[in-house]
C-alpha cells in the first residue's frame, strides 16, 4: 500500500491531488503499475504494458494531468505500441501513428500505462480471445467481464484505474458495464473521434469514449473529447454547454420515461434483470417523473438482422484489411473460426442486402427521434442475462463441427441458403438483445449501476436518449449516483486487494 489509498479516488480526484501537491504524479503512477502487478495476473485485463513516463507540454495545465489510463487493444492506437485488435495475426504489429481519440486523450494530461484485452475483432459481447486468454470479472473471476471493452471493464471495476478507452459497436461500452458494476455512457453518433483518415467505424454504429466508476470522470472526458473531426462522415448535433455541469442539476419538470423488460428479438429475459429495470421504474415514479410501460416503435428482428448484415461486411472488410498489414492473404488458420466463419458470411452478403439494411437503420432512426418527441427517456435492461461463467458460451462440439466444415470449405453460401443465419442471430444476441438499437440509430445510451443479484453480480440498467441529449443522460446518472440505489463498485473482491 502507497502512502494513500490510490484506488478510493476516480479521475478527477487523483488529479485534484497532485493539483494541490498532496501527492506527487510519480507516487500516482507507482500506485497504479503496482497495482497492475498485483491483480492482472488474476483478472487478464492488460495485455501489453506501456508504463508510459513521458513528459506532455503544459501537462501541469492540463486536466488530468498525471492521471493514468489504459487504452483499448482495437481501434485506439498508440505511436509505437503494439495494437493487436485481440487476433494472433496482428501479433507484433505496431502502431505507425496516434488515432485521433488518442491524441484527445493526450491533451488530458492523461498517462497511458498500457492496453486491454479485448475479443478477436472486438466481436463478442465477452472478452474470451484464444490469443490471450479469457479476461475475468473483479467480481466473481469465474465469470467473464462482458465485452468487447472487457479488459477496459475488469481494470476499472478492480482499481487498476479510474478511467479507461472503450468502444461500442454493438454495447460494447454498455455490457461490461453492467457486467461489473460500472457507469458506462456511448456517445451520439459523430460526437468523438474515430480517425485518422476514417470517417465512420462500423457504417456509424460505434462511438469511442470510456469506462469509469464515477459519472463525473466520464462527462469530463466527453467534455474534452466531443468536436469536430476532420473527414468525419457524421456529425453529432452541437452541444456548446458543459456534460459535467449538467450532471449537477435537476430536473425542471418530470421527465416522461418509457420502459420496458421485453426482448425485441422474442427471446428470454433473466428475472433479475426484468427486476432491475422494474425497481428502477418504481424509483423514478418515486421521484416524480412519469413512467409508461412501452416498446419502441421498431421492428427488433428486422433491427437485428440489419445488425448482423453490417457484422458480415464489417470482419469481412477487416480480414482484407489485414492482407494489407501483413502482404499476404489471410487463411483459417490466422484467426479464431467464428471469425472466419463470419467473414465467409462477410463475402457471400450481396450489395443489396447491405444497402436495405442500411436503409433499416434510418427507418428505426426517424421511428426513434418520433418516439423521443413524446418520451424523454426508453429504460430497459442493459442485458438479458447475468454476467455468464467464462466458457459457458463457447460453441458446442456440433456447432465447433459445423464451424470448421464451413470454414474448411468455404460454404458460406450454403449457411445463408440453409437458413442458419437466423440461428447465428439468435445465438448472437439472445444475451444482449437490447444495446443494439442505440447503436444504429446513433442515440447516446448509457448503463447504469442500480440493481446486484442474489450472487453477488452487478446488473447495469440500460437509459437511451434523443439523439444528441447526452446532456440528459448525465443529468439522471448524476441524480442516482447520490442515491443509495447506485452499487458500489469498491465492493468487489479485487479493488482494495
Amino acid at each position: 500500500m502507497t502512502v494513500f489509498q490510490y484506488e478510493l479516488f476516480d479521475g478527477m480526484g487523483l488529479a485534484e491531488l497532485i493539483k494541490k501537491k498532496e501527492v506527487k504524479k510519480e507516487e500516482v503512477i507507482e500506485a497504479a503499475t503496482a497495482k497492475i502487478e498485483r491483480i492482472n495476473p488474476e483478472l487478464n485485463a492488460v495485455i501489453h504494458k506501456t508504463y508510459e513516463h513521458q513528459k506532455v507540454e503544459s501537462e501541469n495545465a492540463t486536466p488530468f494531468a498525471g492521471v493514468p489510463i489504459l487504452l483499448k487493444d482495437i481501434i485506439q492506437e498508440i505511436k509505437g505500441e503494439p495494437i493487436t485488435s485481440g487476433s494472433r495475426a496482428l501479433r507484433g504489429y505496431i502502431a505507425k501513428e496516434d488515432s485521433e481519440f488518442v491524441s484527445r486523450m493526450r491533451g488530458t494530461g492523461t498517462r497511458f500505462l498500457g492496453v486491454t484485452n479485448v475479443p478477436e475483432l472486438a466481436l463478442m459481447g465477452i472478452t474470451e480471445p484464444v490469443h490471450y486468454g479469457p479476461s475475468r470479472n473483479p467480481w466473481n473471476t469465474d465469470h467473464t467481464p462482458g465485452g468487447s471493452s472487457g479488459g477496459s471493464a475488469a481494470a476499472v471495476a478492480s482499481g487498476m484505474v479510474p478511467i479507461a478507452g472503450a468502444n461500442d459497436g454493438g454495447g460494447s461500452i454498455r455490457i461490461p458495464a453492467a457486467f461489473t458494476g460500472l457507469f458506462g455512457l456511448k456517445p451520439s453518433r459523430g460526437r468523438t473521434p474515430v480517425g485518422k483518415r476514417l470517417g465512420r467505424h462500423w457504417q456509424g454504429a460505434s462511438a469511442d469514449h470510456v469506462l469509469t466508476r464515477t459519472v463525473r470522470d466520464s462527462a469530463y472526458m466527453l467534455d474534452l473529447l466531443k468536436g469536430h473531426e476532420k473527414g468525419a462522415a457524421f456529425h453529432a448535433p452541437p452541444f456548446d454547454h458543459s456534460y459535467l455541469e449538467s450532471m449537477n442539476k435537476e430536473f425542471n419538470r418530470p421527465m416522461k420515461i418509457a420502459f420496458s423488460v421485453a426482448s425485441p428479438i422474442g427471446t428470454e429475459v433473466h428475472p433479475e434483470c426484468k427486476e432491475a429495470v422494474m425497481k428502477t421504474a418504481r424509483l423514478l415514479e418515486g421521484m416524480g417523473h412519469e413512467v409508461t410501460e412501452k416498446n419502441a416503435p421498431v421492428d427488433g428482428q428486422k433491427i437485428a438482422k440489419s445488425y448482423i448484415t453490417m457484422y458480415f461486411g464489417e470482419v469481412a472488410a477487416a480480414l482484407a484489411s489485414m492482407e494489407e498489414i501483413l502482404g499476404r492473404k489471410v487463411t483459417r488458420m490466422d484467426v479464431e473460426p467464428t471469425t472466419w466463419l463470419l467473414g465467409l458470411l462477410g463475402k457471400v452478403t450481396s450489395a443489396e442486402e447491405w444497402v436495405l439494411s442500411l436503409r433499416e437503420w434510418d427507418i428505426a432512426s426517424y421511428a426513434m427521434e418520433s418516439f423521443h418527441e413524446n418520451f424523454d427517456f426508453y429504460v430497459t435492461p442493459a442485458t438479458a442475462f447475468p454476467a455468464s461463467r467464462i466458457g459457458e458460451l463457447d460453441p458446442s462440439p456440433s456447432e465447433k463441427r459445423l464451424i470448421s466444415m464451413v470454414g474448411r470449405f468455404g460454404l458460406g453460401g450454403l449457411v445463408k441458403k440453409a437458413g442458419i443465419v437466423d440461428t447465428i442471430i439468435e445465438n448472437s444476441l439472445k444475451r444482449t438483445p437490447f444495446t443494439q438499437l442505440a447503436n444504429l440509430t446513433g442515440q447516446p445510451a448509457m448503463s447504469v449501476p442500480l440493481h446486484m443479484t442474489a450472487d453477488g453480480l452487478p446488473i447495469g440498467v440500460q437509459f437511451m436518449a434523443a439523439g444528441g441529449r447526452e446532456d440528459l443522460l448525465y443529468q439522471m446518472a448524476g441524480t442516482f449516483e447520490q442515491t443509495e440505489y447506485w452499487q458500489d463498485v469498491k465492493k468487489n473482491p479485487m479493488f482494495l486487494k
